[in-house]
């Protein structure tokens, strides 16, 4: 996991600097860039290499990863503390956006699943009943913002450089430049990645996870952590099934597998397919916390 490669420690740094803003999110701008200079040493000791025809598993211990010159229990110590941290920036912008009536989704996914086409469709959509907001999380560039302002929704970008995620610190000093009316919905677009996002809580209501029919029906079985942790899941870009060989109730069922508890619909976000039902979705849950616009 990244929190234990190094792009996860901005919680740990801004931590320790929490004194000067009184551990609330200031509107400073922060350097998040975190580059993995460090050495890897191999031992040929830390594990057995046999010869079988099963993969060879690094994720068997009880970290449910493997670090080259790291005990199991010191990945565990490092990885809760980073998290901890996290978790205490996230409680705090999940109060701040109950109390400002705001209903926030984390959207995940990986590169080129469309989310971001997809969000620009439901903007447009619901713009008029609801008030809305973007955070876009990405390595490089403003595209994704640029798309978003175009409906007329602000937006603000994150730029993580060598970050693989957003994390709720970042996330608190979006906030800082966002201007959320009460009764708001706020879409966070993650980084694209289907791995570190699931262990980092932003202070959202819920994670969306969106998996495109590109994709192949088995992600949610190779990226288990990713579709544990989300309450939605969006099979984009049903339009392109007549053209795939894609088992849409193979996917459906390693979904349910992985989460049982987590809801699916077949969307496109180029047709309109099944966005209704998104659409009800969201406003069944933002219903508590957020009031449609008069």
């Amino acid at each position: 996991m990244c929190t234990i490669c190094g792009c996860g420690t901005s919680v740990i740094a801004e931590h320790a600097n929490s004194e000067q803003h009184g551990g609330t999110h200031g509107g400073t701008a922060h350097d998040h860039d975190h580059a993995h200079n460090h050495p890897h040493p191999h031992k040929h000791d830390d594990h057995h290499h046999e010869h079988a025809d099963g993969p060879i598993d690094f994720g068997k211990g009880r970290a449910g990863m493997y670090v080259a010159g790291m005990s199991q229990e010191r990945t565990i110590s490092v990885e809760r503390d980073i998290l901890s941290k996290n978790d205490a920036f996230a409680a705090t912008n999940r109060t701040r956006l109950q109390n400002a009536g705001v209903f926030a989704l984390n959207l995940v996914s990986s590169p080129g699943s469309g989310k971001t086409s997809l969000l620009v469709r439901t903007i447009t959509d619901l713009k008029e009943k609801w008030p809305i907001a973007v955070i876009e999380g990405d390595q490089q560039t403003s595209r994704d913002a640029d798309r978003i302002r175009a409906t007329g929704a602000p937006a603000v970008q994150i730029n993580t450089g060598k970050g693989c995620h957003l994390d709720a610190h970042m996330v608190g000093h979006a906030l800082d430049h966002l201007s959320l009316r009460s009764g708001s919905l706020l879409f966070v677009e993650n980084v694209g990645n289907l791995v570190c996002p699931a262990a980092f809580d932003l202070g959202e209501a819920h994670k969306v996870v969106v998996l495109s029919v590109t994709e192949g029906e088995d992600k949610p079985l190779k990226y288990p952590d990713m579709f544990a942790a989300a309450d939605l899941m969006l099979l984009n870009k049903a339009d392109l099934l007549p053209h795939l060989d894609f088992d849409v109730s193979a996917c459906l069922a390693a979904a349910q597998r992985v989460n049982p508890r987590m809801r699916s619909l077949t969307v496109s976000a180029r047709t309109g397919e099944g966005l209704a039902a998104f659409y009800s979705w969201i406003e069944e849950r933002a219903s508590a916390t957020a009031a449609p616009a008069p």
